[in-house]
């Protein structure tokens, strides 16, 4: 075992010089509470780009869903009140459907009567916030920096509370 610790010290210390260099940039390749979001550009279901750069200076509240997800169709119509309800207050709502396509993105926003951009994950967003399972529900403060991010179902108390939180004048009761 001896043999080997000099390659090992030189290994640790390669990975550490490697990882306080990705600790200087700004957008983390995945999503922590406390970091600044991921940067990311996707589709959205109408065929337009989408990026976290586009969404800078306002607090936004990302929803992750697939149509077939029974949780995700639930809080659709809870999710659409709130971003019209804070919509004034500066919130800026995505849905984010997530390993489907355009036409089934553009489906469940129609029969939810979703007025928020619905982006179409090729995989991306999904690997960034290391999903493993739907709904995840995150909120983002306008400078960029994750607030919140809950996995699961949420009552339409819980996402008022996250909304709050990340807004700059805590916005409408």
């Amino acid at each position: 075992m001896k043999t080997h610790r000099p390659l090992l010290l030189a290994a640790a210390f390669a990975l550490l010089a490697g990882c306080s260099h990705a600790a200087t940039t700004t957008a983390p390749a995945h999503a922590a509470v406390g970091a600044m979001e991921p940067s990311w550009s996707e589709r959205t279901d109408t065929g337009s780009m989408l990026s976290s750069s586009s969404l800078l200076g306002k607090p936004v509240y990302v929803n992750f869903f697939a149509s077939w997800c029974p949780p995700c169709n639930d809080e659709a119509s809870d999710i659409e009140a709130i971003s019209k309800k804070y919509a004034p207050s500066g919130l800026q709502v995505v849905g984010v459907d997530v390993m489907e396509n355009a036409d089934k993105a553009a489906l469940f926003g129609r029969e939810h009567h979703l007025t928020y951009p619905l982006v179409v994950d090729d995989g991306t967003l999904r690997n960034a916030y290391q999903l493993d399972g739907l709904p995840v529900h995150v909120f983002i403060d306008a400078d960029g920096t994750v607030h919140a991010i809950r996995i699961g179902e949420l009552t339409r108390a819980e996402m008022v509370r996250n909304v709050r939180a990340i807004l700059p004048s805590k916005g409408p009761a």
